[in-house]
């Protein structure tokens, strides 16, 4: 079986930054997902991030998780759930505007740990879209400018904490998806494992690793590049020992942004063409809060038929 593509962005300094970038451009292609090291990002800040995450969950939330389970009866179930996931989820706006403020149970030190590794994150993103550009061919800045809209791109975190599930065989972490936005950033957990992505047909693990970044694509980057590079599936398998943490930051278009596949790829490819639409991203979005858990091409099949832009 094909190793899962980790990449040491140290690398990109040096002899080794072609074989590197092809690396990047051989997971994009051929995965959707890759894991970097050596990224820049402090441990020391990661460490802190971790420990603050897993501290407010035991206080603020898995008291109200375990809450849940019971009114629904979720621990005696004896059919599988398709329309729940065993995750308790936290969500973070930083871009166009942050939400930090009006979270009640965040303490002092965690708001500001989270703006802090938020802009880390950002910074990480926008300088693998430009190396995503690079290997394309697209001009320097081409994938962040398509991404900005009026006011700049979206940027957000989810983060999750996937508790000991009795029953994983019955209810999944997080049921398979493609992601919609653009490019996603996941601290995952070092030690307890459970994310999986579908490749050729098999689930795969996505290996925890120590102060890694998880990077895998949404379907607007697939839209964008014209299919050359591919959101997948991926799901969470719940463990039933442990509690998994994940942090994922969502780089993606802003609510207004026009999204669709750049020239240069379609000049390019014209004989493959998959002829993927031309849309606003905040319809899409409309489209895909319904539909996560489905395949994504009737959802670009819908926007094609929506045909909400004159083609320009």
């Amino acid at each position: 079986m094909e190793t899962f593509p980790v990449i040491d962005l140290s690398k990109l300094s040096d002899e080794e930054r072609k074989p590197t970038m092809e690396m990047i451009h051989d997971a994009c292609e051929n995965w959707g997902f890759f894991e970097l090291v050596n990224h820049g990002m402090s441990p020391e800040l990661m460490d802190t991030v971790e420990i603050l995450t897993k501290e407010h969950y035991r206080k603020c939330m898995e008291q109200r998780f375990k809450e849940m389970v019971a009114s629904k009866g979720l621990e005696a179930v004896q059919s599988e759930i398709n329309d729940l996931d065993w995750e308790s989820t936290l969500f973070l706006s930083h871009r166009p505007v942050s939400n930090m403020a009006e979270i009640p149970d965040l303490d002092e030190e965690y708001r500001k740990t989270m703006n802090e590794f938020a802009v880390e994150l950002e910074k990480l993103a926008e300088q693998l879209l430009d190396l995503l550009c690079e290997n394309l061919g697209l001009e320097k800045g081409y994938l962040k400018k398509a991404f900005c809209g009026s006011k700049g791109p979206t940027f957000g975190t989810k983060v999750s904490n996937y508790p000991p599930c009795p029953k994983p065989d019955l209810i999944k972490g997080l049921r398979a998806h493609t992601d919609a936005g653009g490019i996603i950033l996941l601290f995952q957990d070092d030690v307890v494992s459970g994310l999986q992505l579908l490749k050729d047909g098999q689930w795969i693990d996505v290996p925890p690793m120590k102060h890694s970044i998880v990077i895998n694509l949404g379907d607007q980057l697939e839209v964008i590049t014209n299919g050359k590079y591919k959101s997948v599936m991926h799901r969470v398998i719940a463990q039933t020992d442990g509690t998994r943490m994940s942090i994922a930051s969502f780089y993606n278009p802003g609510s207004d942004a026009v999204i669709y596949p750049a020239p240069a790829l379609v000049e390019k490819e014209a004989e493959k063409t998959p002829g993927y639409p031309k849309f606003v991203f905040e319809d899409y979005m409309k489209l895909y809060a319904g539909l996560k858990f489905q395949a994504k091409e009737p959802r670009f099949e819908a926007m094609k038929a929506m045909d909400p832009i004159a083609t320009a």
